[in-house]
């Protein structure tokens, strides 16, 4: 064909003036606007017109207005296998236009920055730039449209040889879809008021880049990648900086996700030992090293091949107890140089730094067969000097504090979740059963002896009083639990008659 011509109005112009050159080497006149004018004719040395002489209107509003105009949607619209859409250009004067390179302006880059305002926010949202993709990517049959600098070696190359085929053109064209719906989103967020995002709209869209490709799924047929939120920089493990160790599949970024969250919902220094997503060690000391010691002592046959979260900077003293066995991955927020050194010698040890916790509320979303369950993040403000002693028996100083740790623990573990803890320490624990009997038997099975004097923790309701009288019998002195059974007479009683505390917190924790 004669008289191809591409337009290029890009913000990042990374790559433009060589890729440009290309396209013109291919036939292609040249046309921009702006500041892409000025690089590619000023710095390429590239014959371009600008937009402005093409259109025959100069750009207005402080150039907020330069493509929007019929001279130009129409040579992007036309159908080339219309005679009648043909005709009505050429009575017009109107040109075909055959290829778009656009890239927008940075809008989630601006809302980043703290000391943004809505008016630069406002001005940082492209109007022209998305209205040129999807009428470029509409009609992909015939212009192909170029989004993602990364395109433009490949791009460039097929133009030179014959020209894009009809499927390049269509993954092109999805990808600046896909693009311009991510910038959609970002703009929507911003903008929604602070009620609407507290609530659950009616319409929900998840944009997400990937981070990086895993090895594989869950299981070795199962294809796996890692993503997180577009246009920010990924935080809590999503963003971890891996400083050693082999790559990281699913299953360790899963488990290390559960562990990294069990320990930040702590502000004392913890512990927290994780297996197949649930704490099978959980400790809180003041010195990190005893913490670790009192954690890997919650179950030390299940610590074996897990994951360990700590709060606080990994010292030396930890990392030579950690030495001895064999762990997945090892998460802090830093490392003393000597603690790395330690760790560092186990040559497949993956060792993450992870960052602050996101701000705001988080949104838990799960798939399901056909469709998705989204829900707020458990993340409930609780006052245990509230939760209601309904026994007899007040518990004491010590129970209350370590009621304070199990109830803490039990909402980062599997439902139907029990917590034996004593001395602010997981001795006990039983997760994901079908049924809260069972859960205890586990737990004390785990704990032995260390279940006298130690308190429990139910991530739900008592609906019988044999978890009581089993709890009694294994040692345990007093029960944190939310209530709300219709036989919580019964339950209370049975807690009387061995001699328990019990409180009611009226907060109900499952994790399915």
């Amino acid at each position: 064909r004669q008289n191809l011509r591409a337009l290029i109005s890009v913000y990042d112009k990374t790559g433009v003036v060589e890729f440009a050159r290309r396209v013109a080497a291919a036939g292609y006149e040249l046309v921009s606007t702006g500041g892409t004018h000025r690089t590619l004719s000023e710095v390429g040395g590239l014959n371009v017109r600008q937009v402005a002489d093409v259109t025959g209107s100069p750009e207005i509003l402080d150039g907020r207005v330069k493509t929007l105009h019929p001279v130009i949607h129409g040579g992007l619209l036309a159908r080339r296998e219309a005679p009648e859409q043909m005709a009505e250009l050429s009575a017009h004067g109107i040109e075909t236009i055959d290829l778009v390179v656009v890239n927008l302006y940075p809008f989630v880059a601006t809302i980043s920055r703290p000391d943004v305002t809505l008016d630069d926010a406002l001005e940082n949202i492209d109007i022209g730039g998305p209205t040129m993709l999807r009428a470029a990517a509409k009609n992909f049959p015939s212009v192909a449209v170029v989004v993602d600098p990364e395109d433009y070696g490949w791009v460039a190359d097929k133009l030179a040889d014959g020209g894009l085929t009809t499927e390049d053109r269509r993954g092109l064209a999805a990808k600046a879809f896909r693009h311009v719906s991510e910038y959609d989103s970002a703009v929507t967020g911003y903008l929604s008021t602070p009620r609407e995002q507290e609530q659950l709209p009616d319409r929900l869209t998840i944009s997400l880049d990937k981070v990086s490709g895993l090895r594989y799924g869950e299981n070795p047929h199962q294809s796996g990648a890692l993503y997180a939120p577009v246009g920010v920089a990924p935080n809590g493990i999503a963003g971890a900086t891996q400083l050693h160790g082999r790559e990281l599949s699913y299953n360790n970024l899963m488990d290390a996700d559960a562990a990294w969250r069990t320990v930040s919902d702590f502000a004392e220094p913890t512990v927290a030992v994780v297996k197949h997503n649930n704490p099978c060690g959980l400790a809180t000391r003041e010195v990190i090293a005893e913490a670790y010691e009192l954690a890997y002592e919650g179950d030390t046959v299940s610590a074996f091949g897990g994951i360990v979260a700590i709060n606080r900077t990994v010292d030396a003293k930890t990392a030579q107890a950690m030495d001895a066995i064999f762990y997945e991955v090892v998460i802090a927020p830093g490392y003393d140089d000597d603690a790395l050194a330690i760790l560092q010698r186990k040559r497949n040890l993956r060792i993450l730094t992870v960052g602050s916790e996101p701000s705001g509320k988080a949104l838990d979303l799960r798939p399901i067969s056909g469709g998705m369950l989204v829900q707020g993040a458990d993340d409930i403000e609780e006052n245990p000097t509230e939760w209601k002693t309904v026994t007899e028996r007040e518990p004491s100083a010590t129970e209350r504090q370590d009621l304070a740790f199990a109830w803490k623990a039990a909402k980062h573990i599997k439902s139907n979740a029990i917590v034996f803890a004593k001395d602010r320490a997981l001795v006990g624990m039983g997760a994901g059963q079908p049924n809260r009997v069972v859960s205890v038997h586990l737990s004390q099975r785990i704990a032995g002896d260390r279940a006298k004097g130690a308190v429990l923790a139910s991530d739900a309701f008592f609906p019988f009083p044999d978890n009581i009288e089993l709890a009694a019998e294994a040692g345990i002195t007093a029960i944190a639990q939310p209530g709300g059974s219709v036989r919580d007479e019964e339950v209370i009683a049975a807690a009387d008659k061995a001699g328990l505390a019990m409180v009611f917190t009226g907060v109900r924790h499952f994790r399915h």
